[in-house]
């Protein structure tokens, strides 16, 4: 039987110290196994590998990982912890402290960005001029 793939993150000295901090922010989360250059975590039952692998490989945008919150309180979570020592980008997106890319968004942004043409396109204009997702802004839009 084939098991679910699942991330290994490159990191430079770093793997133990994301693990405990990415356990610290989600819910349901753990270490499996530490050795000195691996570790094996799950985030809320999502399984990772982080690696010490050095500085040849840096993260980067082409790969981000999705959170979807189902309201304002979760946003504000994910958002403030994984921003803190990080960078804040445009329209939910963000890097940690550890340059991994994160998407925090509402798990209905589908209905709040659909529905009638002109709110639709209010709502769009909004979002993009957003960095964290608010979302009774782009209700009241």
């Amino acid at each position: 039987m084939t098991k679910s793939p699942y991330p290994c993150l490159w990191f430079d000295g770093q793997a133990s110290e994301a693990s405990d901090f990415y356990c610290s922010i989600f819910p349901n989360s753990r270490i499996i196994v530490k050795t000195p250059s691996i570790v094996f975590f799950e985030l809320n039952g999502t399984r990772f590998t982080g690696l010490d692998g050095g500085p040849m490989f840096k993260f980067n945008e082409s790969v981000s990982f999705v959170i979807e919150c189902d309201d304002q309180n979760e946003i504000d979570h994910y958002w403030n912890n994984l921003s803190h020592e990080g960078e804040e980008g445009q329209c939910g997106w963000l890097k940690d402290k550890y340059g991994v890319s994160w998407q925090v968004i509402p798990s209905n942004l589908g209905e709040l960005m659909g529905g009638d043409p002109d709110k639709s396109a209010r709502a769009s204009q909004l979002f993009m001029s957003m960095k964290k997702i608010v979302i009774q802004e782009l209700k009241d839009a």
